[in-house]
């Protein structure tokens, strides 16, 4: 059961904010009718996405318009819900909308939470959720009221589980809340018990941080604003100290492993000198011999200056977008898996570095070896249970100081460099996934769920809940469904292909990349730092309710 967190001065004023719904919603769910558009297809791989989801592939997008709609009201139905993957601000009001949107259209109408992620649903650990429950959850971070997890449901004995767990429950539908990874196996779920003649309809909703989670009909995933404001105020609290102290070099890791969404947004927030951007580091092929380089560069013209200090965004999966790098953790995942027990009988690290860097190609023997010690031993012993590098556990922020601190003695000893370089690193990531909503967020994440329970009550099962017009009112935005399928690839995943949510990358000709290119070089050399401070609950709107720089520049136009 969900325990009640003790409340201070602002949770209490959030447990009475009340989020702001769509026009189109207002009326309640009775109030709306589907309107359906063209069939649709795979982002790509079109015919084995086809082939996996035979029932469910090609299905059209939905969008939702004011109308009378007797069918969502005729019977009271029970609706699961489950929290899937890591946390993100929010959660608890897209489980407040899902309420309210299923007792708009019948007070009878019930939902369950399943404890602990997907695994409540393989072990049926459950609990109901009514409007007492929620009261103490309405715009708070978190996900601790039914708990989160990343237990995957995909082998035929857990399908056939979560199978009975539903049907023993007597639920009707199902809703995932999760990023690409739990939105796939909710598509996969909803193919499933249709195979299975379940009459169950499963619905997702997009949740990450990450920012990777997105295309023209999801333009945002929820809890992104949120913790890139809590990281950006921090950042900005790290300028203000840079500015006034002007002695030290501070290089931040900011989360978002597989995409740089978070990096560049914080960049827009707060502009400091250097903002890495990892699917930049690919397109140009870039070694990261050069990203040292070029770090190193900067810091002796800033020291021409007198500017002995500066600021550095680094994203958390930089190291995977150096194709050096990439293929360097390639080999070391095969090697050691393949020499597992010779690896650990020797005694020390560098026995093992120099084990496995005699089995290397030479140029990635030699890339091994030219790298930090403590980092290296981070490649050669941080595995997850499959064996692989853990990459997000890898100090990169640590990598680029002390690469970048040797090539400037060497430039010191070649009298082209005279300078200080002092360094303080930082990693902001768990203080930005269970912040308290931003105002954007609670209506967002609200309209989210609401707009899951008119899914839901609609049949329109493997569908994800889609609010889009996001950088309007919330009253003017626009509501919907895009089929899971639509957002398909096909990937390897230990070895075999896999059908999955294409993660959106940021747009190297997109127009937030392209506005961050135009400025980057005044910000590298002239100090245009921002102090955003912290998120903003009250106050006039164009503080309190403005939403991403990343999407006022993707909307621009629109």
């Amino acid at each position: 059961m969900a325990q009640k967190c003790s409340v201070s001065e602002l949770h209490q004023e959030r447990l009475n904010f009340k989020p702001v719904l769509p026009s189109v919603l207002k009326k309640g769910v009775a109030n709306v009718k589907p309107v359906l558009g063209k069939a649709t297809k795979s982002v790509a791989d079109f015919a084995k996405i086809k082939a996996i989801f035979e029932k469910t592939y090609g299905m059209p997008v939905v969008s939702f318009q004011a109308g009378k709609n007797a069918v969502v009201a005729k019977k009271a139905i029970k609706v699961g819900v489950v929290l899937s993957g890591g946390q993100a601000p929010g959660g608890h009001n897209v489980i407040y909308g899902l309420l309210d949107g299923l007792k708009s259209a019948n007070k009878k109408n019930k939902l369950v939470g399943f404890l602990g992620g997907p695994s409540g649903i393989l072990d049926n650990k459950t609990m109901e959720i009514n409007d007492k429950v929620i009261a103490n959850y309405k715009n708070t971070g978190g996900f601790d009221m039914i708990q989160s997890g990343r237990t995957k449901i995909e082998t035929p004995e857990q399908f056939a589980q979560a199978k009975a767990t539903i049907l023993k429950n007597k639920m009707d539908a199902l809703v995932f809340i999760g990023g690409d990874d739990s939105n796939t196996n909710a598509a996969l779920l909803a193919e499933y018990l249709k195979k299975e003649n379940a009459n169950v309809c499963v619905i997702g909703v997009p949740k990450t941080i990450d920012g990777d989670l997105k295309n023209e009909h999801i333009e945002a995933s929820f809890g992104f604003d949120t913790a890139t404001k809590i990281y950006a105020e921090l950042v900005g609290n790290i300028e203000r100290d840079v500015n006034s102290a002007r002695k030290y070099w501070h290089f931040i890791r900011l989360m978002g492993r597989s995409a740089s969404h978070i990096t560049l947004e914080v960049g827009f927030k707060v502009q400091p000198n250097v903002v890495l951007i990892g699917e930049e580091v690919l397109a140009k092929k870039m070694t990261l011999k050069q990203i040292v380089d070029n770090l190193a560069d900067l810091v002796v013209k800033r020291s021409k200056l007198g500017k002995n200090y500066g600021v550095v965004l680094v994203p958390e999966g930089l190291i995977e977008f150096i194709p050096e790098m990439k293929a360097l953790i390639a080999e070391l995942n095969d090697l050691l898996a393949e020499n597992e027990d010779k690896v650990a009988k020797l005694n020390t690290v560098d026995e093992k570095i120099k084990f496995i860097s005699s089995k290397l190609p030479k140029n990635l023997s030699a890339l091994l070896l030219s790298l930090p010690k403590n980092i290296a031993a981070q490649l050669m012993l941080d595995r997850d249970p499959h064996g692989n590098v853990q990459v997000s556990l890898i100090e990169t922020e640590k990598l680029l100081i002390e690469m970048v601190s040797k090539k400037l003695k060497d430039l010191k000893k070649a009298g082209k460099y005279n300078g200080k370089f002092s360094t303080i690193n930082h990693f902001f990531g768990y203080e930005g996934r269970c912040g308290v909503p931003s105002n954007f967020d609670a209506n967002y994440t609200y309209a989210l769920g609401y707009n899951a329970a008119a899914l839901v009550l609609n049949n329109m099962s493997g569908y994800l809940s889609s609010v889009k017009n996001l950088v309007k009112k919330s009253s003017e935005w626009k509501c919907g469904g895009i089929p899971l399928t639509m957002m398909m690839n096909i990937e390897r995943r230990k070895g075999k292909e896999k059908p999955v949510i294409q993660k959106a990358l940021v747009k190297l000709n997109g127009a937030p990349f392209k506005a961050f290119a135009k400025v980057r070089q005044d910000w590298a050399m002239n100090d245009r730092y921002m102090f955003p401070g912290p998120i903003q609950f009250f106050g006039p709107a164009s503080v309190t309710d403005i939403t991403t720089k990343t999407l006022q520049y993707e909307q621009k136009k629109k």
